[in-house]
């Protein structure tokens, strides 16, 4: 895993600076619906409340997309699929995160078209807790969930030969 994580380590190097400049979130309410305060990232009301929006890619099959806006930022990962098993898997795995999205408190039910995971952090989520912490969760997600799609992989591969070599 040490080869993997040096050359991950650039990669997870800019989407951590990426993230650390679009998290500066404040609390901003609608100004078309009174008393009304809804992620402009999702709502989309107002174009000048949004920013625009960042790609960060280690290749074609692996990116992650930052969509910052005045006090909500959607990032959406699009996990490394390399053949049809790693499909299936990341397909199981974030169907199976995602059905628990309520125990995450920032990751959406729904992933945005072309990527497998979404998040979502408000200013809400800013003021309840650190930046820097919510930075490394995220950072610390991105590495877990790709280890352990290879993880995974290994296990299958592992059981698949043993199954072979008893028919």
């Amino acid at each position: 895993h040490t080869k993997m994580a040096q050359t991950l380590a650039p990669y997870l190097t800019a989407v951590r600076k990426t993230l650390e400049a679009a998290l500066c979130l404040r609390n901003f309410a609608s100004q078309k619906v009174e008393r009304h305060n809804k992620p402009e990232v999702e709502a989309r009301m107002d174009k000048e409340l949004l920013c625009r929006p960042l790609t960060v890619s280690r290749n074609e099959g692996e990116r992650v997309l930052i969509e910052p806006s005045i006090n909500s930022v959607r990032i959406s990962i699009k996990i490394k699929q390399m053949d049809e098993m790693e499909e299936v898997l990341v397909d199981r795995f974030s169907r199976f995160l995602m059905q628990r999205a309520d125990d995450f408190i920032v990751l959406r039910r729904k992933a945005i078209e072309g990527y497998d995971i979404s998040l979502l952090i408000t200013n809400f989520n800013t003021e309840e807790m650190w930046k820097h912490k919510v930075v490394d969760f995220i950072i610390q997600f991105m590495t877990d969930v790709d280890a352990e799609i290879s993880d995974m992989k290994l296990a299958i591969n592992a059981r698949s030969r043993v199954v072979a070599t008893e028919f």
